[in-house]
């Protein structure tokens, strides 16, 4: 793992294989791994950038002057600077695809093409803002996940058959929520404010000119296929397409699916 020093903070990321560039971008209470079997497959032809986001992984708490998934954005350009990147392809997943479009936004002649899975960069809906707020508030105070709020985060990443067709990663994902404690978990509360008081970026999407695709779970229940439409509704040319017998992290639910969506659409901006 490779350390990026921004505000005086360390940001991890992975670096991996040469050639054309795609920076991914993880979900919310994941971490660079959950890319593992796409780094797997690009770094033969890619070179794959995974920054890890404030709090996560190894990265350590976001900078105090850090308030916005934009000032992320400008840190993660930072990090492309630093790496002497000129442009690259953008994959991001859930929070990763709202700080994407925040960074298209900000450099549009930096990105060469943009993935958005399983996410929203709208306003996230009042009811779900409320729900994630007050769960937030409880981590914060409790300085834990806890045990009730785990079993009601789990099957909000994963689709319906989740335990019996992945008992593995779902185990896994319940841990890692349960290991969050102390100041670290303060962090996450932190954090998860910046996540879901994001602002609405929707309106940015119809100014983009690149090539997009629009991916999201068939079985997403945060990011309904729903929310995906609308985006795709704003984007001329967009590709839309849902993954079927997903969730939200459908990335590792249907690795050989996305990676042959994404193996398609790199070719065709790289062509």
């Amino acid at each position: 793992m490779n350390k990026f020093s921004v505000d005086d903070r360390q940001m991890a990321y992975l670096d991996v294989g040469q050639g054309p560039v795609v920076v991914f971008g993880h979900s919310y209470l994941w971490d660079s791994q959950m890319w593992a079997p796409q780094i797997e497959q690009f770094s033969q032809s890619y070179r794959c950038i995974v920054p890890e986001f404030w709090g996560h992984g190894e990265s350590d708490c976001a900078p105090q002057a850090t308030r916005t998934l934009k000032d992320y954005a400008q840190q993660v350009l930072a990090l492309l600077d630093h790496l002497d990147i000129e442009e690259c392809i953008l994959v991001g997943l859930s929070v990763g695809g709202m700080w994407g479009t925040e960074l298209v936004t900000l450099a549009p002649q930096r990105v060469k093409g943009l993935v958005l899975m399983d996410t929203f960069v709208g306003l996230e809906p009042e009811v779900a803002h409320k729900k994630y707020f007050t769960m937030l508030s409880t981590i914060e105070n409790e300085q834990q996940v806890p045990e009730s709020i785990i079993d009601a985060i789990v099957p909000l990443f994963f689709a319906n058959n989740a335990e019996q067709d992945n008992p593995q990663l779902v185990s896994t994902f319940k841990q890692s929520l349960a290991d969050i404690q102390g100041e670290k978990a303060q962090e996450m509360a932190r954090i998860g404010r910046m996540v879901f008081g994001r602002r609405d970026l929707i309106d940015e999407l119809e100014k983009f000119a690149l090539p997009v695709l629009i991916a999201v779970g068939q079985e997403d229940k945060p990011r309904p296929v729903l929310e995906s439409y609308l985006m795709a509704d704003c984007v001329a040319g967009a590709e839309f397409i849902q993954i079927p017998k997903a969730g939200h992290i459908s990335n590792l639910e249907q690795p050989e699916f996305v990676g042959n969506m994404l193996e398609g659409f790199f070719a065709r901006v790289y062509s």
